[in-house]
């Protein structure tokens, strides 16, 4: 019997308990996923601490043009981490690699494209969402410093698509750690120590990113040589294979910053103290509930393996642990928030509409991350087994029916804390028809795999 090809070597997922994949991928994706939503809670908490509700507000309304910069580079390491882990299951790792170059180009490409267009309208895009006065301007000096880092954060995300790709949770892990890592340490020496105030947060966040890119480019192109040289030849060829996942995975990316944006703006209407209390909420949301985006990245390549072999069974399975998984993780860290919501009140020393609306998303809003959770899973499902128009369909739809209704008539009801109980209602919704949709789809491909034989 012949030795099996390095390829083959390599599709790890295809074989063992799926749970443990399942396990062993999220857990290892969290630490350093939930490290970096640590770091980013931290440096607003410090930013917290200078006294003025005006810069909490202002970095709040920053990281939203941030995230909508982030949903695209997450679009393109969906599809080069699916393409790379599609080819490694089915033995053809010098297929992999190029896909692996392409697509890395490709992502600093349009990193670089986006930056350059957003810079010259960051003021137009943050009044778009309400902003206004200080906080603008708070605001705008922060997108100045941080937004030409978006390439190398893009390059670095994508690198930790290629080992996540071949199973090496470890060292996909690492890029976001060591990117945390650097911006704890210096987040209070610029912030506090050389009393560089918002600015030295926006300078920490440009030096973490870079690190980013380094460790990934360690870890995929120096340890596992799973990345070709760029060729423009190369990137011709796969453009439409990567554009075909990247760009129904980019739009669908898309509908949670634009939702995020919208409901910004209809809470702005209430002054800046509710604004500050959204920032914090934005920032606590991501460290409590990190592993669902975890666990939605260990799916990608476990269905996608198993897909490349013909596994259809372990496709069903991996969906299952997945789900179950998000479920019981959302609902243990809903009741902690809602034990913990005096805690977290009094550590940004918050008071009065500030800190009602972030005792209420401990206490109800946090609800909606048990829906989102199982919305994740299935749309990485989608986007790894040819059906990434659903997940597109899925994300806009949450953002828009399954939000803007709820939201405005929650509000014209019960003010801020309505419009968070009706993100919770409209994630329900959608969450729930993803489950089912994800199992259909499924056995929609098993049943076109036993007809060809």
């Amino acid at each position: 019997m012949s030795a099996p090809s390095a390829g083959q070597r390599r599709a790890v997922f295809t074989q063992g308990s799926i749970l443990r994949h399942v396990a062993v991928m999220t857990v290892t994706g969290a630490i350093g996923l939930v490290a970096v939503f640590i770091v980013d809670l931290l440096s607003l908490l410090y930013i917290s601490w200078l006294g003025d509700p005006a810069l909490t507000a202002g970095v709040g309304y920053a990281t939203q043009i941030m995230f909508f910069m982030i949903s695209i580079s997450i679009g393109l390491t969906i599809a080069v981490s699916a393409l790379m882990a599609r080819e490694l299951g089915a033995g053809n790792r010098e297929r992999a690699r190029r896909y692996g170059a392409s697509g890395l180009t490709l992502s600093a490409l349009a990193a670089l494209a986006t930056t350059l267009v957003a810079v010259p309208l960051r003021e137009d895009l943050l009044r778009l969402m309400g902003a206004q006065g200080q906080a603008l301007e708070v605001a705008s000096d922060f997108l100045l410093v941080t937004l030409p880092a978006n390439t190398p954060m893009a390059l670095g995300m994508a690198l930790s698509g290629v080992l996540r790709s071949v199973g090496d949770a470890r060292r996909s892990m690492y890029v976001t750690l060591w990117g945390g890592a650097i911006t704890a340490v210096l987040d209070p020496l610029f912030i506090f120590g050389l009393g560089m105030g918002v600015q030295g947060a926006a300078v920490a966040t440009v030096i973490s990113r870079l690190v980013f890119a380094a460790v990934g480019f360690w870890g995929a192109v120096w340890v596992h040589d799973l990345v070709a040289r760029p060729r423009l030849s190369d990137m011709r060829a796969d453009l439409r294979s990567l554009s075909a996942v990247a760009l129904p995975a980019i739009a669908t990316n898309l509908a949670a910053p634009v939702s995020t944006a919208w409901v910004l703006r209809v809470f702005s209407a209430y002054g800046e103290a509710v604004i500050a209390a959204f920032a914090i909420i934005d920032r606590l949301a991501p460290v409590a509930f990190g592993i669902l985006f975890s666990l939605s990245g260990a799916v990608g390549p476990i269905v996608a393996q198993n897909w490349g072999a013909r596994e259809f069974g372990r496709v069903r399975r991996t969906l299952t642990n997945c789900f179950m998984v998000a479920v019981a993780y959302s609902l243990a860290m809903w009741a902690l928030l809602w034990a913990s919501a005096p805690a977290v009140v009094a550590m940004f020393s918050a008071d009065g509409e500030t800190a009602a609306l972030v005792t209420f998303f401990c206490a109800v809003g946090a609800l909606q991350w048990l829906f989102l959770g199982c919305l994740f899973v299935a749309n990485a499902a989608f986007n790894n087994l040819g059906y990434a128009f659903l997940s597109t369909a899925f994300n806009w739809g949450r953002a828009t029916i399954g939000a803007i209704p709820f939201v405005v008539y929650g509000a014209k009801w019960g003010g801020p804390e309505g419009g968070l109980l009706g993100l919770v209602i409209g994630a329900a919704l959608f969450g729930a028809a993803a489950i089912v949709a994800a199992y259909i789809v499924v056995g929609r491909i098993a049943r076109r795999a036993e007809r060809a034989g």
